[in-house]
């Protein structure tokens, strides 16, 4: 049995103290958009303005992560700390002048009003940032090179797995990485400098779109905070097997030695929520391992979200005392 001592941390600017506060739950990629997703522009500033006067003092989000090919905030993410690169605002990199006016196409497949149609999403505005990035790079001035770099410094600690992981899922055609070169799934120093060099731009693109992402999220949330709105983000337990966190901490999860697949997986029998039990798929934690760093990817974890809400649920919490895991 292992026991962990938690710690609450808080954001020293955060001065609420838990008092009683009513607030709606309302993901980003729910706000209206001519783009066929939410985004963190206009439409979440005037979100906030309704919350406020409404004498609303909470907005609970879900998992901001990127989310993978089933698009849940909860699965199949393939980080556990990086930001969804889909809730971007276009009209907002058209304001620092990385996109004309003439690029901003709305668009133009058949959208239903209360449903986000992914697989005309994702492509339309994957092309749009990449104009975006080359853009940014194009018209790099001294001010925006040195922010940049800072970013990139501060988040380096997870950034850098995340965005070569990214780059190499691409060229892998989207293979979970324990059908990658072994090499690679076993992260050769040599491969991945290699690797590194070859896909650079990719990784720079990446990288790129996490430095616009926590950018405008963070204007976003110190408006909210301005308003006397404070935000609950959201931390799922469990990550993705095809993530850049298990990819790059092996140790710290149940894996079979051979395949890389996971040795065990999550889920819960049955009980009060499911007749029939839930079976999650993620891989389980290896708790005997994260003692040995004193929970170290944990602690991180947690340091990272707090950078950018000001309370975190975790779904859920029981799981730091006991868990299911299935062969």
């Amino acid at each position: 049995m292992i026991y962990l001592k938690l710690q609450v941390v808080r954001n020293p600017k955060n001065n609420m103290d838990f008092q009683r506060a009513s607030g709606i739950l309302l993901q980003p990629t729910s706000l209206p958009s001519r783009f066929g997703i939410g985004d963190l522009g206009k439409s979440a500033y005037e979100f906030v303005d309704f919350l406020a006067k409404s004498g609303q003092k909470l907005w609970q989000i879900l998992p901001l992560g990127p989310t993978g090919y089933e698009h849940s905030p909860y699965t199949m993410n393939f980080s556990a700390f990086a930001g969804n690169h889909l809730l971007i605002s276009l009209d907002l990199l058209a304001e620092e002048g990385l996109l004309s006016q003439d690029e901003l196409i709305p668009i133009k497949a058949d959208l239903e009003p209360d449903k986000v149609n992914f697989d005309a999403v994702v492509p339309h505005k994957i092309q749009l940032l990449k104009i975006a990035y080359k853009s940014f790079h194009a018209s790099l001035t001294s001010k925006q090179k040195a922010a940049f770099e800072e970013f990139c410094q501060a988040q380096a600690y997870w950034l850098d797995d995340y965005a070569l992981f990214m780059a190499l899922l691409e060229a892998n055609e989207g293979k979970s990485w324990n059908n990658w070169e072994r090499a690679i799934a076993l992260r050769h120093p040599d491969t991945l400098k290699a690797q590194s060099a070859a896909l650079k731009d990719s990784i720079d693109f990446h990288k790129f779109l996490q430095f616009k992402f926590f950018a405008q999220w963070s204007k976003l949330r110190e408006y909210a905070n301005e308003k006397g709105i404070k935000i609950i983000g959201d931390i799922s337990i469990y990550v993705c097997h095809n993530s850049a966190d298990v990819w790059a901490n092996r140790d710290i999860f149940k894996l079979d030695p051979k395949t890389f697949d996971p040795a065990f997986i999550a889920g819960v029998p049955p009980d009060y929520f499911s007749a029939t039990g839930q079976l999650w798929g993620n891989p389980v934690y290896n708790w005997e391992e994260l003692e040995k760093t004193n929970f170290a990817w944990w602690i991180d974890r947690f340091k990272a979200t707090l950078q950018y809400v000001d309370f975190v649920r975790v779904d859920h919490f029981r799981g730091f005392e006991a868990y299911w895991q299935v062969p």
